[in-house]
């Protein structure tokens, strides 16, 4: 089972819209996704089921807040299984096509926003041994728990749906994690901070291996970036326009590694996916334009496979 982390510092670059349609294709191509929504806006679980059912039947009890909530109170944490739903539109449209791929999902909560500071009072410790064991715990609590999933559940790879930031709950997603994936749109703000943020992945495995080098229970961790992938993309004359090569060549240069593949820019058509629990990746279109974007974005499930080697 891999696991990988969709992150970006900067909200509104299309993380969600690259991790659902990721997820779909792959599904799709009969792999078993897990997704796992560690967002506060939660964009990916309304991507897939609706608000109403979320209010009804998820939000007190199957959530990723949860998980987190039974961490800062001291309590025994739920097995991960059983904050798994299976959407329904979406597997039934599998389903109906003779698909043997699934999509299972974790929702996130709107209130998973205060979670952090709740989990920032366990890492005092009165000794360093004391500081170790609440570092590690707190830290290294999601990468044992999808291990344990992974034992019982036949899931191909888990998408973690990462919140712009760098609070604990993202470096659990980050430790927890095989693989790195940044989805960035082209432009000043969105590629600022990418050398920064792979500093930040850098330092905190780091911190932790250097406390988990002395444990006997945690091991270290390492996982890849594999690349940036470029979304909203401008098209002029079959390329992106000139301001955007500009920023994807300057990103080129920050050596990491940057997919070929694209999600080119169509506001009308990723907001509306959402509302019908069916990422775009899996409709029909007869637009031409539409279908190009569908297309684009199989290319990039390709090079991405390619990259994990599934």
């Amino acid at each position: 089972m891999e696991i990988v982390a969709v992150i970006n510092y900067k909200g509104g670059v299309g993380k969600t819209t690259v991790t659902s349609n990721l997820a779909a294709n792959l599904a799709w191509r009969g792999k078993n996704v897990l997704i796992l929504d560690m967002d506060a806006q939660s964009s990916l679980t309304f991507s897939f089921v609706t608000p109403d059912y979320w209010d009804k039947s998820l939000k007190d009890t199957k959530t990723i807040k949860n998980w987190f909530d039974c961490i800062s109170q001291g309590n025994p944490t739920m097995p991960l299984y059983d904050l798994v739903i299976n959407p329904d539109v979406v597997n039934s449209f599998l389903k109906s096509n003779e698909k043997t791929g699934n999509i299972d999902l974790i929702s996130s909560h709107l209130g998973l926003i205060n979670v952090d500071l709740e989990l920032a009072t366990l890492l005092g410790g009165a000794s360093p041994t004391q500081t170790q064991k609440k570092y590690l715990k707190v830290h290294g609590k999601l990468r044992e728990e999808l291990k344990t999933l992974s034992e019982e559940m036949n899931y191909d790879i888990v998408l973690i749906d990462c919140p712009p930031n760098f609070n604990i709950v993202t470096k659990n997603a980050l430790i927890a994690s095989d693989k790195i994936l940044i989805p960035a749109k082209p432009d000043y703000l969105s590629t600022l901070g990418i050398d920064y943020l792979k500093k930040s992945v850098d330092s905190l495995i780091n911190d932790f291996n250097h406390y988990a080098s002395t444990d006997e229970i945690h091991i270290e961790v390492n996982p890849e970036l594999i690349g940036v992938v470029f979304t909203m993309i401008q098209i002029l004359s079959g390329e992106p326009i000139s301001i955007q090569r500009q920023y994807i060549e300057q990103t080129r240069k920050l050596d990491v590694p940057v997919f070929n593949s694209k999600f080119r820019d169509n506001k009308t058509m990723f907001a509306d996916a959402p509302r019908d629990g069916m990422p775009v990746v899996l409709k029909s279109y007869s637009n031409k334009t539409y279908s190009d974007i569908v297309t684009e974005i199989k290319e990039f499930v390709d090079e991405f496979n390619i990259k994990l080697g599934i």
